[in-house]
């Protein structure tokens, strides 16, 4: 994450590179990165879940996401210690802020520091909450937010950041019970921070376990992890001798078994959430470098930090072996930049998801625009806006997702309105799991006028309660009569209601009159048949 509090070391560093023109960057990316068969695979995976664009550029499916981060009070809450009423009050008017832009998910930082925003029998609550580690809200935060953000149609990732302790170095700062105070050999102190040592055994099964206390309690979408692993390198080592001597029996290099170890809790913690929520999305936002193609000729054309080498994350490892839903990398950096181009990233991440069941979504920087430390190419409005068009052209991208929610809404020069202006016009569903898309979707939903024709009331088909229920209406308009069988084509596609909390909906004012059609999205993302079409006259 492009936190605010520190830069890792290792990263490459901001220096000023021509911006060449996109057309020529893409060109050369492509033809160096993806090779035929993978891009075919993809456009043929990407079209049948809905991810292609139509003729005319509309996309039916597109993951538009966005982080909120609790570390440090980036986000939400914005200051430790508010009123359970103004802590509410921010997160409603930040979730219908974020809908009003365009998007369509919130990934939520829910154990930012071996801590918690809900009331966890494993580990103490967050300090970002009340500004005192283990003091009890009166609330339950995380109930609170899954309900609120699914009434209003967004999907809820619940991010978790599995090794962290503390941003700072000192253990006594710890509340008294806290699983690292009681367990003294699990944590080291690594670059003025605390983490948890991945290599012990007991420390990666506390961890999945008290993660799997949300998964099970609470009505989530998604598990989220970023990119904080082992930590991004100092400049000594990352202190597991002792570790590594007890528990590496069998490997000869401790950054094999580093590799291993992260390994194994990401390999682990799929198999949980899949046996305890099957449907439960789960996904990483890894550093946006795997390998330079200088260490390893299947790496990416760039000179930047290698999280196969730095962080011990074998990021290609995982979309190979399936046991990713999604794969995010962080790709912040400009179309251009020359230790990590954007027209090289994006491309690369793309031929290695291609022909797999792996979504890619691309996390992309609000941060950087406008920032007055950044480099001219960060001070063009239109940056982000060519991040998305460069997507466009690659069919395994299903999507982006922003960090973060406090520099969306601030969007020092527009660059966000821009893309969304740009690129999201219409709304867009949520992306599909291959995984998901053959089970039984909901059934088409019932439409009739209000009285006056000004408007639809739209409800659940009415059936035996053995399809999913409807999370999202999909409403489309049609300028003549579409038939008896009304196409859901993107390009039609007009609103997404939330169907918890709307059973109606009135065309703006001076529209004119049109045919509509609705079909049910549950929560997975599985689309219905169309209803019957009906008119309304002009508005």
């Amino acid at each position: 994450m492009d936190l605010p509090h520190r830069r890792p070391t290792g990263r490459p560093t901001a220096r000023r590179a021509v911006l060449a023109g996109l057309g020529a960057a893409l060109t050369t990316a492509v033809t160096t990165a993806v090779t035929t068969r993978p891009a075919a695979a993809a456009i043929r995976l990407a079209g049948a879940l809905g991810q292609q664009p139509d003729a005319g550029g509309a996309v039916k499916r597109q993951l538009r996401g966005l982080w909120i981060s609790s570390l440090d009070n980036i986000d939400w809450p914005r200051h430790r210690g508010l009123s359970a009423e103004q802590l509410r009050a921010d997160y409603l008017a930040l979730l219908d802020e974020a809908r009003a832009i365009g998007f369509n998910a919130v990934f939520v930082q829910v154990r930012p520091t071996a801590d918690a925003l809900w009331p966890s029998p494993f580990e103490p609550w967050s300090q970002w909450l009340t500004g005192t580690q283990g003091q009890d809200p009166g609330w339950d935060p995380l109930g609170f937010m899954v309900r609120a953000t699914h009434e209003r149609g967004l999907l809820f990732h619940a991010w978790f950041n599995p090794f962290r302790v503390a941003i700072q170095p000192d253990r006594a700062e710890l509340v008294p019970g806290h699983p690292a105070r009681r367990n003294p050999d699990w944590a080291v102190v690594y670059n003025g921070e605390i983490y948890y040592n991945p290599g012990i055994p007991a420390v990666r099964e506390f961890v999945q376990r008290a993660i799997m206390d949300a998964v099970v309690r609470y009505d989530i979408d998604g598990v989220h992890f970023d990119d904080y692993f082992y930590p991004y390198p100092g400049r000594h080592d990352f202190p597991d001798a002792a570790a590594f001597a007890a528990h590496g029996k069998g490997f000869t290099r401790r950054a094999t078994w580093r590799r291993n170890n992260i390994d194994l809790m990401v390999q682990q913690t799929r198999d949980l959430v899949r046996a305890a929520r099957p449907e439960v999305i789960y996904g990483i936002s890894p550093f946006g470098v795997w390998r330079n193609k200088t260490s390893d000729p299947r790496g990416s054309a760039t000179a930047a930090l290698q999280s196969y080498d730095q962080q011990y994350c074998d990021t290609r490892g995982w979309v190979r072996k399936g046991w990713v839903d999604y794969i995010a990398p962080q790709l912040y950096w400009y179309l251009g930049y020359a230790l990590a181009d954007y027209a090289a990233l994006a491309p690369w991440w793309a031929a290695q998801t291609a022909g797999t069941d792996t979504q890619l979504w691309i996390g992309q920087s609000a941060s950087r625009p406008g920032a007055p430390e950044r480099p001219a190419a960060w001070q063009d409005p239109a940056e982000l806006s060519r991040h998305l068009a460069l997507n466009a052209t690659l069919p395994a991208i299903g999507g982006d997702i922003f960090f973060s929610a406090r520099s969306v809404q601030i969007d020092r020069i527009g660059a966000i309105r821009r893309l969304a202006a740009d690129h999201w016009a219409r709304p867009a569903l949520n992306p599909l799991l291959p995984r998901l898309a053959h089970a039984t979707p909901p059934g088409p939903p019932l439409l009739w006028p209000t009285a006056g024709l000004h408007g639809l009331r739209i409800a659940p088909c009415p059936g035996t309660g053995r399809t999913p229920q409807p999370f999202q209406y999909a409403l489309y308009r049609y300028d003549s009569d579409p038939g008896a069988t009304p196409p859901a084509d993107p390009a039609r596609l007009t609103a997404l209601l939330p169907a918890l909390t709307t059973d109606r909906h009135r065309p703006p004012p001076g529209t004119p009159g049109a045919w509509y059609a609705a079909t049910a999205v549950d929560r997975a993302g599985r689309e219905s048949p169309t209803s019957a079409p009906l008119w309304l006259p002009a508005g």
